[in-house]
């Protein structure tokens, strides 16, 4: 009996890498440079959601504009009228971030199994679009504006429907630990599949690389904020423009552009 039940098991495991592997390569036709080039375009992407959320959290009341599950946490709490908290503002990421969703799911609804990552790029075009406005628009601020001042609110909806457009792109893409913005899973996965767990660390390195990632991304955009907070924004666009770039590059090596 036991037997058997290893034996399933072993069957289950190899049935969910197959179709993760699989899930892998539809997008990029099995090329594993391609695979390869994707997933640093989105440890890239990933850098990016820590430089944007620097900006937002440190600089722009306390919100943040990537991370939505933080961002309606904080509105609950400016709900409950916390100090130092803003209802509006948070209210203005999670509406903004919605509509930028909406935005990425229209551009890659009609992607198909080997033309997921074209139509990603599309959206992530539209993102650097959103982030460059975002850039022009942060000239000259200095986070000490008044609570009802405009341009706080236009950079909190301009990075917030940049973040959005880019989730609902990563989310059709679904490559496993590479989600951009949440690390809550990747981090439970690193301790449930290590092998204190009994696992066998897969994807481990991958994994590792996107918390590494978002971590030094706020760091920076911590440290670039202190000097200017526009400046942080033009560095987290230019990368996003690079990892674009590098996913169309990839798509015409391939042949698929």
């Amino acid at each position: 009996m036991d037997g058997i039940q290893v034996l399933g098991a072993i069957k289950i495991d190899a049935g969910q890498n197959i179709a993760a592997s699989m899930m892998n390569n539809s997008s990029t036709g099995g090329n594993p440079a391609a695979d390869k080039k994707v997933h640093y375009a989105l440890l890239g992407m990933t850098a990016v959601t820590g430089l944007v959320d620097a900006v937002s959290f440190l600089s722009l009341g306390r919100v943040f504009t990537a991370n939505m599950t933080g961002n309606v946490v904080i509105l609950a709490f400016a709900t409950a009228r916390v100090p130092g908290l803003s209802f509006a503002r948070s209210l203005t990421a999670l509406f903004s971030f919605l509509v930028g969703a909406i935005f990425g799911g229209r551009i890659t609804a009609r992607a198909g199994a080997d033309s997921q990552i074209r139509f990603a790029a599309q959206a992530f075009l539209l993102e650097v679009a959103f982030l460059l406005a975002a850039s022009f628009c942060a000239i000259g601020y200095r986070g000490h504006l008044p609570e009802d001042s405009f341009q706080p609110f236009a950079l909190i909806a301009l990075t917030a429907l940049a973040m959005g457009t880019r989730n609902a792109a990563v989310r059709k893409l679904a490559i496993p630990d590479l989600t951009t913005t949440v690390l809550t899973l990747t981090i439970t996965s690193i301790g449930a599949d290590s092998s204190l767990a009994n696992g066998n660390n897969p994807r481990l390195a991958r994994r590792v690389a996107s918390v590494v990632a978002m971590f030094l991304g706020a760091a920076l955009g911590a440290v670039i904020i202190h000097y200017s907070i526009s400046a942080a924004l033009w560095l987290g666009t230019a990368i996003s423009a690079l990892c674009t770039a590098a996913l169309f590059r990839s798509l015409r090596t391939s042949g698929q552009l």
